[in-house]
């Protein structure tokens, strides 16, 4: 792949990620906000005082519109280049798929590994759930969890390649998905538990919140896997559109 191409992918990947973050930031701002603004409640009927006895460098409304939007974009565009450079190096080497299947499945095996895994080991947490004393911990654990599963991510895939010749694809891919699985467990197990839910928070806002927090993710790499598929497709493959185009002219 010549450096022409791998620039066109890139810009196409982030002006996908772009299009896929306005579809994440519409489910952030229907589903998402609404919790948060009922978790920032809790905290504060629980703190004796309100938000406006202090003063705000930035106020809930800018940041639920404005700060969100900047976020949720910014965050698509440079997610979308990442996983379009991750897509060049990706295609042909991971089977006999075409650009649009290809672009489909890095989405899909990206969602799982960097988001899924980690999420369901350190789920995500609306405010007042967690301790400040403990953000730097909590993150460290999180970006840890995360990065050990893309390499266990990466490991599988070398391993379900090296032992396609010998078992076939179907069963060094059940191999491969089920050391993956089992080395994952053994991270949950290992790894430190973290629940600072504070008592009496409500579980329906905790839950909600934690199922808007997926589908957002969900929205955003489906929505790039698709959209970023298409385009790479059209860039890569345009034989059969040039061949409709020439139809008529043959008759």
């Amino acid at each position: 792949m010549n450096s022409t191409t791998v620039r066109n992918l890139l810009v196409r990947g982030m002006l996908a990620g772009l299009a896929a973050g306005v579809l994440a930031l519409v489910i952030s701002y229907w589903l998402g906000e609404p919790l948060v603004d009922k978790a920032i409640g809790f905290e504060e009927s629980h703190a004796g005082h309100s938000h406006g006895d202090e003063a705000e460098l930035v106020s809930r409304g800018l940041q639920s519109t404005a700060g969100l939007a900047t976020g949720v974009l910014v965050y698509g565009v440079a997610f979308g280049g990442i996983a379009a450079l991750a897509y060049c190096f990706a295609l042909g080497r991971v089977g006999r798929f075409g650009p649009r299947a290809t672009a489909l499945l890095l989405s899909g095996c990206a969602l799982l590994a960097v988001y899924v895994v980690p999420f369901l080991k350190y789920p995500a947490n609306p405010p007042a759930v967690g301790n400040a004393d403990t953000i730097g911990k909590r993150t460290t654990l999180y970006f840890l969890m995360m990065v050990l599963s893309v390499l266990l991510a990466i490991a599988a895939t070398i391993l379900g390649k090296r032992l396609a010749p010998r078992l076939g694809t179907w069963w060094a891919t059940v191999v491969a998905v089920l050391a993956f699985a089992v080395v994952v467990g053994l991270a949950f197990r290992f790894l430190p538990v973290i629940n600072e839910v504070p008592e009496h928070f409500p579980a329906a806002v905790l839950w909600r919140f934690r199922l808007s927090a997926l589908a957002i993710q969900i929205t955003l790499w489906t929505g790039f896997g698709l959209l970023f598929g298409e385009l790479a497709e059209r860039l890569l493959d345009p034989k059969p559109a040039e061949a409709r185009r020439t139809v008529p002219a043959a008759n």
